[in-house]
């Protein structure tokens, strides 16, 4: 099958962005904040609205794009409808299994970038491909969420960080330094894996792999030499450095057992994640990724830096309620992690339609 042009790349996006509101949404109806019935419903799935909805919806259309092949494209599609069964109150089985659908597709779409590149980075992009499938079958295997939530982080910071090792050889990283890269990822499914069977072993063992992750992040990645750089470069390497900051965050929470159900630090760690380090991805690679995938032009502008102040600032609010057990600031909290995701969507649209004035602008004259 050939591959989709722009346009046809189109609704597929929206599909996740339908998901990301919906989830945003239904974590906001777990803060007490008033939302429509449709969200609140959907309460209970927060995690898996943003992450096998959403993000799977992202990160399959973008390895879609990437590979250029028709049926690649089945994955975003499938995560995408899922999320909209979810939010519509379909039967659980059906978001469960199309979510099954777009993993295993995703898996074999790695499999087709393994046959054309054996590589460390293509290496790390296919297990993490192999954790979202894991993440979904725990799901319908079980129905609840604690079993595939590992799974699903590892699946994103995988994802995260073999795209960022895959930048790594325009650098002159020791070899031994790549045996511990491997050593590390090795921890963190060790650690989701034994969560099966040994809760508390296990996520603690898994916290340990992102924090050592972080750390190997910090040292080796390319965002230290580029933070000293101008513009756009600049803040996509200040939106990484930030985001392993939280990372680290996130996994000295879960040493202390933040990552456990029912620790009351669960909220803070998990968000320190899925929040401060993935988010923080997104903010800095969006105005990269979105020119690839739909072929629209975002400008830089500094203005980029308010949606992730507000992000860093809200985040700092929420987790600071959740490790003093104070549900107001967690609400509060909350509420401006929406708003920062959303001044972010606007200050993408602003951006794009700016390119199109230039554009148009240029072929004027």
């Amino acid at each position: 099958m050939a591959d989709l042009r722009p346009a046809a790349r189109v609704p597929l996006l929206v599909l996740g962005m339908l998901s990301l509101v919906g989830g945003v949404l239904a974590g906001l109806a777990r803060l007490d904040w008033g939302v429509p019935a449709t969200a609140a419903n959907a309460a209970g799935w927060h995690g898996a609205l943003m992450i096998s909805a959403f993000l799977g919806t992202v990160i399959s259309l973008e390895r879609a794009v990437a590979l250029g092949r028709g049926w690649a494209y089945v994955a975003p599609a499938a995560s995408g409808i899922g999320g909209i069964a979810l939010l519509a109150g379909a039967p659980l089985v059906v978001t469960q299994v199309l979510t099954v659908v777009a993993a295993a597709i995703l898996v074999a779409a790695s499999i087709q970038v393994l046959r054309r590149l054996v590589a460390p980075f293509t290496i790390i992009l296919g297990t993490g491909a192999a954790c979202w499938l894991a993440g979904n079958l725990a799901w319908l295997a079980g129905g609840a969420l604690t079993a595939a939530v590992p799974w699903w982080l590892a699946f994103l910071v995988l994802t995260i960080a073999g795209e960022r090792l895959e930048l790594t050889r325009f650098l002159p990283t020791p070899a031994a330094a790549q045996r511990l890269f491997f050593a590390i990822t090795g921890g963190i499914l060790a650690g989701a894996a034994l969560s099966f069977w040994q809760e508390d072993a296990g996520l603690r063992l898994f916290a340990a792999g992102l924090l050592a992750l972080a750390l190997w992040l910090l040292r080796y990645d390319i965002a230290r030499r580029n933070a000293k750089q101008q513009g756009l470069v600049r803040f996509i390497a200040l939106c990484l450095l930030s985001g392993y900051g939280w990372l680290v965050l996130a996994g000295l929470l879960g040493l202390a057992g933040g990552f456990l159900p029912g620790h009351p630090w669960r909220d803070a760690t998990l968000h320190a994640v899925g929040l401060g380090f993935v988010f923080s991805m997104i903010f800095g690679h969006a105005p990269i990724i979105f020119p690839a995938v739909v072929r629209v032009k975002i400008p830089y502008h500094p203005f980029f830096y308010l949606p992730l102040l507000v992000l860093h600032a809200s985040l700092a609010l929420r987790i600071l309620g959740g490790l003093g057990d104070g549900f107001p600031l967690r609400r509060e909290g909350g509420l401006l992690n929406a708003v920062a995701l959303l001044l972010f969507i606007v200050t993408m649209v602003a951006s794009v339609l700016r390119g199109k004035r230039e554009t148009a602008i240029q072929g004027a004259a």
